[in-house]
């Protein structure tokens, strides 16, 4: 196990400071704020240390409501909505200086058969015929604000092995492509057979690249080109089958609209032998600065 990846599971493993009541801590980020992927991915764990082991997410639904200090703890409280007899509803409200910063609601489910189709996973690269970020980041330094970024994205993504199909927004910038947009991942290392952390480290690594593809349809290079600004807004994920977030995953993404200063991104993640592991869904602020 990378050491990065040793350091983003402590993260993820939250103190309960009461029945109800987990607190966090953050990692330095690219931007100056608390990572959105961080902050979803450590609410879904403490909404899930109050349901019973055998109750799988299948759903949870989020909201970014201030930006996250990174300097400071974060509170987490979970409110026990529902326990029925076949699913679990839980709502997460994370504080900081005594503002909620984020709200999430997550749906647990008990494990049932029943009717099965999928939408065929699409035509992708090997993704050990991709270039790691470490070989492909530094090919885009001198595209980026500021000359240390690649640095500071190469350690944002060191828990993560993150491989794009195609060249990344910023390696086009000025020439709108098609709103598409496929990476391959998985983390940097094994985990532990425990169901919820591969839910939770998928929910982590959703919110990295996910509004790329709205990026691509304007030609833009993104936040670290400094040709946009954004944050997300609200991000939605429904797991379907079962999968580990250490083997490959792909990240199928797109953007089928963009208006109002905002975008709009969707994706499947599929396992590398074709199962329809997650459908994600986020809206995130995408302007252009003014000036």
């Amino acid at each position: 196990m990378s050491a990065a990846l040793d350091s983003l599971l402590d993260l993820l493993d939250l103190e309960r400071i009461e029945r109800d009541i987990f607190r966090g801590t953050s990692r330095s980020a690219v931007v100056p704020r608390v990572f959105g992927g961080q902050v979803a991915a450590q609410a879904l764990v403490a909404a899930g240390r109050t349901v019973p082991p055998d109750r799988g997410a299948h759903s949870l639904h989020a909201y970014f409501l201030r930006a996250g200090d990174p300097g400071a703890p974060i509170v987490y409280t979970v409110d026990r909505i529902r326990d029925g007899k076949s699913f679990t509803t839980r709502r997460v409200v994370a504080v900081q200086h005594g503002q909620p910063i984020f709200h999430l609601s997550a749906s647990f489910q008990s494990h049932e058969e029943g009717l099965e189709h999928q939408a065929d996973m699409p035509a992708s690269p090997d993704p050990e015929t991709l270039p790691t970020a470490a070989e492909m980041l530094p090919r885009y330094a001198h595209l980026f604000a500021d000359p240390g970024m690649a640095d500071r994205l190469s350690e944002a993504r060191a828990a993560v092995d993150l491989r794009y199909a195609d060249e990344p927004p910023f390696g086009t910038v000025g020439e709108a492509r098609e709103p598409r947009s496929q990476v391959w991942f998985r983390t940097n290392g094994k985990l532990a057979d425990d169901p919820l952390l591969h839910v939770c480290m998928a929910t982590y690594v959703s919110d990295m690249t996910l509004l790329d593809s709205v990026l691509l349809a304007h030609g833009r290079g993104g936040w670290a080109v400094g040709d946009v600004v954004g944050a997300s807004l609200d991000h939605a994920m429904w797991f379907h089958r079962p999968f580990r977030a250490d083997e490959w995953l792909l990240y199928d993404q797109e953007s089928p609209s963009a208006s109002g200063g905002r975008g709009l991104g969707q994706a499947r993640i599929y396992t590398a032998d074709g199962r329809l592991a997650i459908t994600v869904i986020q809206e995130g602020v995408v302007r252009v600065p003014r000036g």
